[in-house]
């Protein structure tokens, strides 16, 4: 069996989140989307969790009154000084239960407030959160969120660390997977020899219920809803494989200024001294730059047993561009759900479908851009500094440009350089 999974998301309770993200509606767009598993996200606040505790427990999984699986999850946020540097740093936390979960809830509300952001914010270390938590329950896992953007990333340009032993010390060995996030994917995590013992995992990170937000990416296990063989699979490495869009959508793949809309990949960032060549402030350094920074491998390494992907834009993403109206349209969403009627859900679409059964639905060129979606021929302009990238028409893909600005870019390079 498969069971597509997304175990990191948000509720009503966090801060910029759409106010219908209920169970109920979380559990409707899910099955629209083809997931299985949902994590609840936010179980430390308070009603939020209020919530939560009205559903049925079965092996450690909360099931709704249709009987649809969630996994007690919540994103922490970790805001402290360590060697000489302010860290921000994001962590999904599972917990096997309502009992451990409160639990969890009880350590934590000693430490910090819980009923002002889903994702509650402390000031103390990620190895302290860790150590806390292993006393608690040795079940409870711990995922480095989004490990790569720049801002709360475990790795990222603005306030992480160089490795996981920086951060984590000599607790390092319990972080047993990492979170690729919107802005990276394995093939860029796969040039770090130290990740190679992780679990590469891929979550939405959502903070809507719409399927272009939601389950976006997940994580496929062999394994019925159950939480100790779902954490199992991911000690162990035995995922399936992961759905990710392409890195180059993410809000953070290239470097950038967002302020005075540039965008340069790495060569050219470097060339500019990580300056903003319209403001003379500093670039945000990009997802991409910065594994370039840590990798010990070169590109397109494959370790042994590297879990294999998929690289998928969402299917409303894909009707947006043919169809010239905006994501959320009714063009858009008439033709979205007569390809969920058609075929149960949209990830049954990207992935499986036929060509020539799409195009009785949606026409030829909607068919068409579906299979180049799923054989990856689509061509992105990078994400940059919170922008997110964008289907673009015109040449292949390895002739993107390297820079796009409003103003000054070409005439900086061309000058002299310190």
């Amino acid at each position: 069996m498969e069971l597509f999974a997304d175990l990191h998301l948000h509720s009503r309770f966090s801060r910029a989140t759409s106010q219908d993200l209920t169970l109920e509606n979380l559990e409707r767009w899910a099955r629209i989307k083809g997931l299985g598993l949902l994590g609840t996200g936010d179980f430390t606040h308070p009603q939020w969790f209020s919530e939560l505790r009205q559903l049925e427990e079965e092996n450690g999984i909360l099931l709704s009154r249709t009987g649809f699986p969630f996994l007690l999850t919540v994103e922490v946020s970790n805001v402290f000084q360590a060697g000489g540097k302010q860290r921000r740093i994001h962590s999904i936390i599972l917990a096997p239960g309502l009992e451990v979960a409160e639990r969890i809830r009880e350590w934590l509300g000693k430490r910090g407030r819980l009923d002002y952001d889903g994702r509650p914010t402390f000031g103390f270390s990620c190895k302290e959160l860790l150590e806390g938590l292993l006393e608690i329950d040795p079940w409870i896992e711990l995922i480095p969120a989004h490990a790569w953007t720049p801002w709360y990333g475990i790795f990222g340009s603005k306030s992480g660390f160089d490795s996981l032993e920086e951060c984590f010390g000599e607790l390092s060995g319990h972080i047993h997977a990492l979170e690729t996030g919107l802005s990276s994917d394995p093939e860029m995590n796969w040039r770090l020899s130290a990740l190679d013992r992780l679990s590469l995992v891929s979550f939405s990170d959502s903070h809507s219920y719409w399927p272009w937000r939601l389950g976006r990416e997940c994580t496929v296990f062999s394994c019925k809803p159950d939480y100790r063989a779902v954490v199992r699979a991911i000690r162990q490495k035995e995922i399936l494989y992961t759905i990710e869009v392409d890195p180059a959508y993410g809000k953070y793949h290239w470097d950038g200024h967002r302020e005075c809309g540039v965008w340069v990949k790495p060569e050219t960032a470097e060339k500019l001294r990580g300056v903003c060549p319209v403001c003379k402030r500093p670039l945000t350094i990009g997802v991409l730059h910065r594994v370039s920074e840590l990798a010990d491998r070169p590109d397109g390494f494959r370790p042994d047993g590297a879990k294999p992907f998929y690289s998928l834009l969402p299917l409303s993403e894909i009707l947006s561009r043919v169809l010239k109206s905006n994501v959320n349209s009714q063009t858009v969403w008439d033709m979205y759900n007569k390809l969920i009627q058609g075929f149960g859900n949209e990830f049954q679409v990207l992935l499986k479908a036929e060509e020539e059964e799409i195009e009785k639905i949606a026409g030829k060129e909607v068919a068409g851009l579906i299979l180049a979606n799923r054989e990856r021929r689509i061509r992105i302009q990078p994400g940059f500094d919170g922008v997110y990238g964008k289907i673009i028409e015109g040449e292949p893909k390895e002739n993107l440009p390297e820079s796009g600005v409003q103003k000054g870019l070409s005439d900086f390079l061309k000058s002299p350089q310190p």
